[in-house]
Protein backbone atom coordinates (compact mmCIF):
# COMPACT_ATOMS: atom_id res chain seq x y z
CA UNK A 1 0.00 0.00 0.00
CA UNK A 2 2.78 2.56 1.36
CA UNK A 3 4.47 1.84 -2.16
CA UNK A 4 1.54 1.90 -4.76
CA UNK A 5 0.89 5.31 -2.41
CA UNK A 6 4.91 6.80 -3.55
CA UNK A 7 4.41 5.86 -7.12
CA UNK A 8 1.06 7.63 -7.22
CA UNK A 9 2.67 11.19 -5.21
CA UNK A 10 5.80 10.85 -8.27
CA UNK A 11 3.26 10.42 -10.98
CA UNK A 12 1.03 13.72 -9.54
CA UNK A 13 4.24 15.54 -9.15
CA UNK A 14 5.50 14.30 -12.85
CA UNK A 15 2.14 15.54 -14.19
CA UNK A 16 1.97 18.85 -12.57
CA UNK A 17 5.89 19.64 -14.03
CA UNK A 18 4.88 18.74 -17.37
CA UNK A 19 1.82 20.64 -17.33
CA UNK A 20 4.05 23.67 -16.14
CA UNK A 21 6.66 23.59 -18.74
CA UNK A 22 4.23 23.47 -21.77
CA UNK A 23 2.05 26.69 -19.80
CA UNK A 24 5.96 27.86 -19.68
CA UNK A 25 6.93 27.30 -23.50
CA UNK A 26 3.37 28.57 -24.37
CA UNK A 27 4.03 31.73 -22.38
CA UNK A 28 7.52 32.07 -24.03
CA UNK A 29 6.74 31.11 -27.71
CA UNK A 30 3.48 32.60 -28.24
CA UNK A 31 2.07 31.59 -31.10
CA UNK A 32 0.51 33.76 -34.05
CA UNK A 33 -2.94 34.76 -34.26
CA UNK A 34 -4.93 34.96 -37.33
CA UNK A 35 -6.91 37.43 -36.29
CA UNK A 36 -8.01 40.17 -38.81
CA UNK A 37 -6.64 42.43 -40.97
CA UNK A 38 -3.64 40.19 -40.21
CA UNK A 39 -5.28 37.43 -41.75
CA UNK A 40 -6.13 39.03 -44.92
CA UNK A 41 -2.53 39.46 -45.74
CA UNK A 42 -2.01 35.86 -46.38
CA UNK A 43 -4.16 36.76 -49.17
CA UNK A 44 -3.05 39.87 -50.98
CA UNK A 45 0.38 40.94 -51.52
CA UNK A 46 -0.68 44.57 -51.67
CA UNK A 47 -3.41 45.85 -49.64
CA UNK A 48 -3.68 48.74 -52.13
CA UNK A 49 -4.72 47.79 -55.62
CA UNK A 50 -4.24 49.18 -58.76
CA UNK A 51 -7.39 51.12 -59.00
CA UNK A 52 -6.52 52.70 -55.39
CA UNK A 53 -9.12 50.76 -53.39
CA UNK A 54 -7.86 48.93 -50.26
CA UNK A 55 -8.47 45.51 -50.32
CA UNK A 56 -10.47 45.65 -46.89
CA UNK A 57 -13.32 46.86 -49.23
CA UNK A 58 -13.58 43.28 -50.72
CA UNK A 59 -14.86 42.28 -47.04
CA UNK A 60 -16.00 44.99 -45.55
CA UNK A 61 -18.64 46.10 -47.78
CA UNK A 62 -20.57 48.76 -46.11
CA UNK A 63 -18.85 52.47 -46.82
CA UNK A 64 -18.03 54.41 -43.76
CA UNK A 65 -16.30 57.54 -43.48
CA UNK A 66 -12.66 57.55 -42.19
CA UNK A 67 -10.27 60.30 -41.44
CA UNK A 68 -6.62 61.08 -41.27
CA UNK A 69 -4.63 63.54 -39.77
CA UNK A 70 -1.14 63.68 -40.54
CA UNK A 71 1.68 66.89 -40.39
CA UNK A 72 1.82 68.70 -43.97
CA UNK A 73 5.97 68.75 -43.39
CA UNK A 74 8.52 66.51 -41.35
CA UNK A 75 11.93 66.55 -40.85
CA UNK A 76 14.02 63.33 -41.55
CA UNK A 77 14.98 61.21 -38.81
CA UNK A 78 11.99 62.59 -36.43
CA UNK A 79 9.67 60.93 -34.88
CA UNK A 80 5.43 62.25 -35.61
CA UNK A 81 2.30 60.57 -35.45
CA UNK A 82 -0.28 59.74 -37.42
CA UNK A 83 -3.73 59.58 -36.54
CA UNK A 84 -6.63 57.56 -37.93
CA UNK A 85 -9.92 58.19 -37.45
CA UNK A 86 -13.02 55.47 -37.16
CA UNK A 87 -15.98 57.20 -36.06
CA UNK A 88 -19.00 55.56 -35.60
CA UNK A 89 -22.26 55.00 -33.33
CA UNK A 90 -21.22 53.69 -30.25
CA UNK A 91 -24.62 52.72 -29.07
CA UNK A 92 -25.21 50.34 -32.05
CA UNK A 93 -24.11 46.43 -31.73
CA UNK A 94 -23.24 43.94 -34.85
CA UNK A 95 -23.89 40.32 -34.78
CA UNK A 96 -21.10 38.36 -33.23
CA UNK A 97 -19.89 34.86 -35.01
CA UNK A 98 -22.35 33.16 -32.66
CA UNK A 99 -25.51 34.83 -33.73
CA UNK A 100 -25.42 37.08 -30.60
CA UNK A 101 -25.23 40.92 -30.57
CA UNK A 102 -22.39 42.85 -29.08
CA UNK A 103 -20.16 45.64 -29.26
CA UNK A 104 -18.29 46.59 -32.54
CA UNK A 105 -14.14 46.12 -33.13
CA UNK A 106 -12.29 48.56 -35.39
CA UNK A 107 -8.90 47.97 -37.64
CA UNK A 108 -6.97 50.42 -39.50
CA UNK A 109 -4.43 49.92 -42.02
CA UNK A 110 -1.68 52.83 -43.02
CA UNK A 111 0.19 52.88 -46.01
CA UNK A 112 3.49 55.16 -45.74
CA UNK A 113 5.66 56.02 -48.38
CA UNK A 114 9.49 53.60 -48.37
CA UNK A 115 11.40 54.89 -46.00
CA UNK A 116 8.68 55.37 -43.32
CA UNK A 117 7.88 53.00 -40.65
CA UNK A 118 6.89 52.48 -36.79
CA UNK A 119 9.16 54.61 -34.33
CA UNK A 120 10.92 52.26 -32.35
CA UNK A 121 10.32 52.01 -28.45
CA UNK A 122 13.32 53.88 -27.81
CA UNK A 123 12.69 57.15 -29.54
CA UNK A 124 8.89 57.25 -28.06
CA UNK A 125 7.98 59.59 -24.97
CA UNK A 126 6.97 58.37 -22.14
CA UNK A 127 3.01 59.81 -22.70
CA UNK A 128 2.98 58.21 -25.88
CA UNK A 129 4.07 54.77 -24.74
CA UNK A 130 1.19 54.80 -21.75
CA UNK A 131 -1.48 55.26 -25.07
CA UNK A 132 0.14 52.01 -26.73
CA UNK A 133 0.52 49.67 -24.00
CA UNK A 134 -2.24 47.67 -25.24
CA UNK A 135 -2.51 48.91 -28.43
CA UNK A 136 -0.34 46.11 -31.11
CA UNK A 137 0.72 48.21 -34.57
CA UNK A 138 2.92 45.39 -36.65
CA UNK A 139 3.98 45.17 -40.02
CA UNK A 140 1.76 44.49 -43.04
CA UNK A 141 4.84 42.03 -43.78
CA UNK A 142 8.98 41.84 -43.47
CA UNK A 143 9.18 43.16 -46.56
CA UNK A 144 6.97 46.15 -46.16
CA UNK A 145 7.86 47.90 -42.94
CA UNK A 146 6.33 50.77 -44.09
CA UNK A 147 2.74 49.11 -44.31
CA UNK A 148 1.29 49.63 -41.00
CA UNK A 149 -1.87 47.37 -39.30
CA UNK A 150 -3.55 47.18 -35.86
CA UNK A 151 -6.83 44.92 -35.12
CA UNK A 152 -9.10 44.01 -34.37
CA UNK A 153 -9.32 46.37 -31.13
CA UNK A 154 -12.61 47.38 -29.39
CA UNK A 155 -13.99 50.47 -30.75
CA UNK A 156 -15.38 52.31 -27.84
CA UNK A 157 -11.68 52.77 -27.17
CA UNK A 158 -9.83 53.47 -30.55
CA UNK A 159 -12.08 55.56 -32.82
CA UNK A 160 -8.68 57.18 -33.24
CA UNK A 161 -5.56 54.99 -33.97
CA UNK A 162 -2.22 56.95 -33.27
CA UNK A 163 0.84 55.98 -35.29
CA UNK A 164 4.24 56.95 -33.82
CA UNK A 165 5.93 57.17 -36.92
CA UNK A 166 10.05 57.72 -37.97
CA UNK A 167 10.73 59.71 -41.06
CA UNK A 168 13.77 58.09 -43.24
CA UNK A 169 16.87 60.35 -43.79
CA UNK A 170 17.94 60.96 -47.15
CA UNK A 171 21.27 62.03 -46.23
CA UNK A 172 21.89 58.61 -45.09
CA UNK A 173 19.81 56.51 -47.90
CA UNK A 174 20.42 57.67 -50.99
CA UNK A 175 17.31 55.76 -52.38
CA UNK A 176 15.55 58.09 -50.66
CA UNK A 177 14.54 61.73 -51.93
CA UNK A 178 13.40 65.00 -49.90
CA UNK A 179 9.83 65.97 -51.62
CA UNK A 180 6.41 65.56 -51.23
CA UNK A 181 4.83 61.91 -50.47
CA UNK A 182 1.44 60.66 -50.62
CA UNK A 183 -0.19 58.00 -47.27
CA UNK A 184 -3.30 55.89 -47.36
CA UNK A 185 -5.19 55.16 -44.67
CA UNK A 186 -8.13 52.89 -44.39
CA UNK A 187 -10.61 52.20 -41.38
CA UNK A 188 -12.82 49.78 -40.39
CA UNK A 189 -15.62 49.23 -37.99
CA UNK A 190 -17.81 46.00 -37.49
CA UNK A 191 -17.27 42.49 -39.24
CA UNK A 192 -16.85 41.83 -42.11
CA UNK A 193 -19.50 40.57 -44.80
CA UNK A 194 -16.84 38.03 -46.61
CA UNK A 195 -14.23 36.65 -45.56
CA UNK A 196 -11.05 36.87 -47.44
CA UNK A 197 -11.34 32.98 -48.44
CA UNK A 198 -14.73 34.21 -50.26
CA UNK A 199 -17.34 32.46 -47.78
CA UNK A 200 -20.01 34.76 -46.33
CA UNK A 201 -19.97 35.31 -42.53
CA UNK A 202 -23.39 35.65 -40.53
CA UNK A 203 -23.02 39.37 -41.28
CA UNK A 204 -24.42 39.32 -44.32
CA UNK A 205 -27.68 39.31 -46.13
CA UNK A 206 -28.82 35.63 -47.59
CA UNK A 207 -30.06 34.88 -50.89
CA UNK A 208 -32.27 32.56 -52.37
CA UNK A 209 -30.37 30.07 -54.81
CA UNK A 210 -33.11 29.16 -56.51
CA UNK A 211 -37.03 30.45 -57.89
CA UNK A 212 -39.23 28.53 -56.32
CA UNK A 213 -41.74 27.80 -53.12
CA UNK A 214 -40.32 27.43 -49.93
CA UNK A 215 -41.49 24.63 -48.52
CA UNK A 216 -39.82 24.17 -45.21
CA UNK A 217 -37.66 26.20 -42.59
CA UNK A 218 -36.13 24.86 -40.07
CA UNK A 219 -34.08 25.58 -36.99
CA UNK A 220 -30.07 24.13 -37.01
CA UNK A 221 -28.56 22.89 -33.91
CA UNK A 222 -26.18 25.79 -33.98
CA UNK A 223 -28.76 28.60 -33.96
CA UNK A 224 -29.35 29.10 -37.78
CA UNK A 225 -31.81 27.98 -40.13
CA UNK A 226 -32.66 25.44 -43.19
CA UNK A 227 -34.80 26.80 -46.01
CA UNK A 228 -35.93 24.38 -48.12
CA UNK A 229 -37.47 25.76 -51.97
CA UNK A 230 -38.88 23.72 -53.93
CA UNK A 231 -37.55 24.36 -57.86
CA UNK A 232 -38.43 23.20 -61.09
CA UNK A 233 -35.28 21.12 -60.54
CA UNK A 234 -35.78 19.43 -57.65
CA UNK A 235 -35.52 20.87 -53.68
CA UNK A 236 -32.96 23.18 -52.95
CA UNK A 237 -31.66 23.97 -49.65
CA UNK A 238 -30.20 27.31 -48.58
CA UNK A 239 -28.11 26.99 -44.74
CA UNK A 240 -28.43 30.20 -42.84
CA UNK A 241 -25.52 30.84 -40.12
CA UNK A 242 -27.08 32.03 -36.49
CA UNK A 243 -27.84 35.73 -36.08
CA UNK A 244 -29.35 36.65 -39.24
CA UNK A 245 -33.65 37.30 -39.54
CA UNK A 246 -35.97 35.55 -41.98
CA UNK A 247 -38.00 37.66 -43.85
CA UNK A 248 -39.82 34.47 -45.73
CA UNK A 249 -42.21 32.39 -44.27
CA UNK A 250 -43.09 28.98 -45.64
CA UNK A 251 -45.60 28.90 -48.61
CA UNK A 252 -43.70 31.97 -49.89
CA UNK A 253 -42.71 32.87 -53.83
CA UNK A 254 -39.23 33.74 -53.97
CA UNK A 255 -36.70 34.23 -57.30
CA UNK A 256 -33.08 33.28 -57.45
CA UNK A 257 -31.23 36.09 -55.77
CA UNK A 258 -34.12 37.54 -53.42
CA UNK A 259 -33.29 38.04 -50.00
CA UNK A 260 -33.81 35.53 -47.54
CA UNK A 261 -32.82 37.45 -44.46
CA UNK A 262 -32.49 41.34 -43.65
CA UNK A 263 -28.61 43.21 -43.91
CA UNK A 264 -27.35 42.50 -40.23
CA UNK A 265 -24.38 44.71 -41.13
CA UNK A 266 -24.02 48.17 -38.55
CA UNK A 267 -20.10 48.29 -39.44
CA UNK A 268 -18.58 49.33 -42.88
CA UNK A 269 -14.80 50.24 -44.18
CA UNK A 270 -13.58 54.01 -45.00
CA UNK A 271 -10.38 55.02 -46.57
CA UNK A 272 -8.80 58.35 -47.22
CA UNK A 273 -5.59 59.86 -48.75
CA UNK A 274 -3.07 62.06 -47.74
CA UNK A 275 0.13 63.87 -48.46
CA UNK A 276 3.16 64.58 -46.51
CA UNK A 277 6.05 66.48 -47.31
CA UNK A 278 9.74 65.05 -46.00
CA UNK A 279 11.28 68.39 -45.85
CA UNK A 280 15.05 69.10 -46.36
CA UNK A 281 16.40 70.92 -43.44
CA UNK A 282 19.28 72.68 -45.76
CA UNK A 283 16.18 74.25 -47.93
CA UNK A 284 14.86 75.47 -44.53
CA UNK A 285 17.74 77.38 -43.30
CA UNK A 286 18.40 78.53 -46.74
CA UNK A 287 14.78 80.04 -46.44
CA UNK A 288 15.52 81.72 -42.82
CA UNK A 289 18.75 83.26 -43.88
CA UNK A 290 16.65 84.87 -47.05
CA UNK A 291 13.92 86.13 -45.21
CA UNK A 292 16.98 87.41 -42.67
CA UNK A 293 18.94 88.97 -45.76
CA UNK A 294 15.50 90.62 -47.03
CA UNK A 295 14.78 91.80 -43.50
CA UNK A 296 18.47 93.29 -43.25
CA UNK A 297 17.94 95.19 -46.60
CA UNK A 298 14.48 96.82 -45.71
CA UNK A 299 16.15 98.10 -42.80
CA UNK A 300 18.93 99.43 -44.16
CA UNK A 301 17.02 101.05 -47.08
CA UNK A 302 14.78 102.57 -44.24
CA UNK A 303 17.96 103.69 -42.54
CA UNK A 304 19.34 105.24 -45.57
CA UNK A 305 16.16 106.86 -46.76
CA UNK A 306 16.44 108.87 -43.31
CA UNK A 307 19.58 109.61 -43.80
CA UNK A 308 18.89 111.09 -47.55
CA UNK A 309 15.92 113.34 -46.06
CA UNK A 310 18.30 114.50 -43.22
CA UNK A 311 21.07 115.76 -45.36
CA UNK A 312 18.17 117.17 -48.02
CA UNK A 313 16.62 119.12 -44.58
CA UNK A 314 20.00 120.61 -43.73
CA UNK A 315 20.66 121.71 -47.41
CA UNK A 316 17.35 123.55 -47.33
CA UNK A 317 18.34 124.85 -44.26
CA UNK A 318 21.65 126.65 -45.38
Amino acid sequence: MRTNLITMTKRVWVALATVAILLSASLALPQSAAAYPIFAQQQYENPREATGRIVCANCHLGAKPTEIEVPQSVLPDSVFEAVVKIPYDTSVQQVQGDGSKGPLNVGAVLMLPDGFQLAPEERLPEETKEKLAELYIQPYSDEHPNWLVVGPVPGEQYQEIEFPILSPNPNTDKSLRFGKYSVHAGGNRGRGQVYPTGDKSNNAVYNASATGTIAAIAKTEEGGFTVTINSDKGAVEDTIPPGSELLVAQGDEVKAGDALTSNPNVGGFGQIDAEIVLQNPSRIKGLLAFFGIVTLTQIMLVLKKKQVERVQAAEMNF
